[in-house]
């Protein structure tokens, strides 16, 4: 009798493990995918109605440096604004990225499940997720930090059902691999940006965005069906850089060689980041694999396990 009562112990131990091993990768399972922003993803600056510049602007980005405006026309201090890529007013071209913005902002503004935090951001810091206030309005005073916790494909977005607000000399600080091209705000009317702040993200307004004076922004001024104006600005919606923290055997680095190094993806927005590992080592898309694998191991055991209690009883 002592060795059924052990043997049938070993089902439920085995059912417990399971439980253990398959509740490791829920997070990683449900992690937000990034908001496909389509051909979007090429303009630093896109407009409904106007575009408004005073004084010097630049606008850049090795991929993403490009103005539209549709359907408005007018670009007022057009002339004091460098620009990297193309300017494209009431074109097929400028037509197109603003369908991919609704597309976009639509699907920002759908996502779920939300985290409801409150309206002042400055001086917490927040890890990936979904965020909206009780108000409908974001205010950033002082500094906000994004955190990735280490995972360079870590979406963070942030739904604004009325404005946002940066202060005068804001910041919005990543660490731990969080990207700017992982980032995205979604708001119901209009954006401001405050006197020299440093804002980064994708800002997805229904109606208009104003950028005063000296701000700089590391992603993109998107407005549906308003202006954006600008004030002495630089935008940059360049190649979105991840830093892989893999240890990649026999690399070479420069000065002699060396048996580790650091892979820097460059990487296009909202574009998977593909990463190839030599030496024999998996890459860690197939950990979810492994878990499938051990799960399918565990069922079978606890399957031979119970068929061999009920024929100890029979």
């Amino acid at each position: 009798m002592r060795t059924i009562k052990k043997i049938n112990m070993l089902p439920l131990l085995l059912t417990l493990t399971l439980v253990v091993m398959t509740s490791g990768p829920t997070r990683s399972l449900a992690a937000q995918p990034t908001v496909n922003l389509g051909t979007t993803a090429g303009f630093a600056v896109l407009a409904g109605s106007a575009i408004t510049n005073t004084g010097t602007t630049t606008i850049n980005g090795s991929v993403g440096g490009n103005i539209g405006l549709y359907p408005g026309t007018a670009f007022d201090g057009r002339s004091d604004v460098t620009v990297s890529g193309t300017v494209n007013i009431a074109n097929d071209i400028a037509r197109v990225a603003k369908d991919d913005l609704v597309t976009a902002y639509d699907d920002a503004v759908g996502r779920l499940p939300v985290t409801r935090i409150p309206t002042e951001l400055g001086e917490t810091i927040l890890t990936p997720g979904i965020y909206d206030s009780a108000d409908g309005t974001f205010e950033i005073t002082g500094t906000l930090t994004l955190d990735a916790q280490g995972d360079p494909e870590a979406v963070f977005v942030f739904k604004a059902a009325s404005t946002l607000i940066t202060a005068s000399s804001s910041n919005v600080n990543l660490i731990n691999s969080a990207r700017f091209c992982r980032t995205f705000w979604s708001v119901g009317t209009s954006a401001t940006l405050g006197t020299n702040s440093h804002f980064v993200g994708h800002i997805l307004a229904m109606s208009s965005i104003t950028v005063t004076t000296g701000a700089n922004i590391q992603g993109q001024l998107l407005a549906r069906n308003g202006a954006v104006t600008l004030d002495n600005n630089t935008i940059t919606n360049g190649i979105c850089e991840a830093i892989i923290d893999e240890q990649i055997p026999g690399a070479t680095a420069t000065g002699g060689n060396a048996p580790e190094a650091t892979a820097i993806v460059a990487e296009i927005p909202n574009t998977p980041t593909v990463v190839t590992v030599t030496g024999g080592d998996l890459p860690k898309t197939s950990t979810n694999l492994y878990n499938l694998l051990l799960m399918g191991v565990a069922l079978t055991i606890i399957g031979v396990v119970g068929w061999r209690s009920r024929k100890l009883y029979e």
